[in-house]
């Protein structure tokens, strides 16, 4: 017998994973160790990067490329993007087809059957589909988790990973310049 039956395990260990880096990464020591990586110049916004697109880690690389002054933003920017990009491929593969039995039993839910309905009435199919690629073009962004973003088209959507991989460098990059300029 398990101790814990939750319908959704994936999906709440990711959630608790999100809330769990916040409260870590609000730990002044964690800023102190993020302006010390400024000394490894493109290989540590490359790396940065990589954090930018994970949940627990998006407030420390965000951080590191607010403290960080480059002195060419569009190089910084587009090897933070490529590196970003990288961790996106694997966020967007891993959830594709490790989380695809519980997208299918989330789809099947009442709640999720009723809000498309609804949602459909309201605005139609086609916006339903733009609102959600800009949702999650928002998330990929910001330095909010690339995983919502990413699962909003690894499981909701049809999307090819080609069609993700460039929108994530472009959104990716853009966030990241923002965050440079800063």
């Amino acid at each position: 017998m398990r101790l814990f039956n939750f319908k959704y395990p994936k999906i709440i260990c990711l959630i608790l994973a999100i809330v769990f880096a916040y409260v870590i990464f609000r730990n002044p020591a964690v800023s102190d160790f993020v302006s010390h990586l400024g000394n490894l110049s493109y290989f540590g916004v490359f790396l940065a990067g990589i954090l930018f697109a994970f949940g627990f880690t998006a407030p420390f690389a965000a951080g590191f490329f607010i403290t960080l002054n480059p002195a060419n933003i569009l190089l910084a920017g587009t090897v933070g993007g490529i590196g970003a990009l990288i961790a996106d491929v694997i966020i967007f593969k891993f959830i594709k087809y490790s989380f695809i039995s519980e997208f299918s039993r989330l789809k099947k839910t009442y709640v999720m059957k009723k809000t498309g309905e609804l949602i459909e009435r309201s605005i139609g199919v086609r916006l339903k589909l733009y609102l959600m690629y800009a949702l999650a073009g928002i998330m990929i962004a910001s330095p909010l988790p690339d995983e919502a973003g990413v699962i909003m088209l690894a499981g909701l959507t049809k999307i090819k990973i080609g069609t993700m991989m460039k929108i994530s460098f472009a959104l990716n990059t853009a966030g990241i310049i923002v965050l440079l300029v800063l």
